[in-house]
């Protein structure tokens, strides 16, 4: 059990801003953080070392996010859609004021692998490698993905300025 606790002390706050960036709701992401070392626990002889261990809890945690959604009765788009890139900065505009907002407001209304990709890399400093390991696909997909959320998210803000 020791050595659980320090995994806990090593990962919860990963864990805990991953879920955040998944469901905005401080009260949810705690409770999805908790619940994701209390199934990793019970599963920890399933863990086959094929991805690091903070990828694997954070799969764990999205999957809880999923079954949230679904007891919400709220269905996930994982459509993706191909789109040119584009090396715009998107991330500044998070920091900005009123910007701030009308980018929020444009994240949100992303559907969905693009919001949780872009919340990702662009909030929770996840590399690419950690975001295809979530989603079960390549660090290629998760790069690709999030430039085209990032290309989404320009059209959106330049449709309501």
């Amino acid at each position: 059990m020791e050595g659980f606790e320090q995994v806990w002390q090593a990962y919860f706050g990963d864990v805990y801003r991953y879920a955040l960036a998944l469901c905005r709701e401080e009260a949810l992401a705690e409770d999805i953080a908790s619940d994701t070392f209390m199934r990793a626990m019970a599963a920890i002889d399933r863990f086959r070392g094929e991805c690091e261990l903070r990828v694997w809890l954070c799969r764990i945690a999205k999957n809880l996010y999923l079954d949230h959604l679904r007891r919400q009765g709220r269905q996930v788009s994982l459509e993706t859609l191909p789109e040119p890139e584009d090396p715009a900065d998107m991330e500044a505009r998070f920091h900005q004021g009123e910007e701030a907002m009308r980018a929020h407001r444009a994240l949100h209304s992303l559907p969905e692998p693009y919001r949780e990709v872009f919340s990702l890399r662009a909030l929770g400093g996840l590399s690419f490698q950690q975001i295809g390991g979530l989603f079960q696909r390549t660090a290629n997909w998760a790069c690709v993905t999030y430039h085209r959320a990032r290309q989404k998210l320009r059209d959106a803000m330049e449709e309501t300025s």
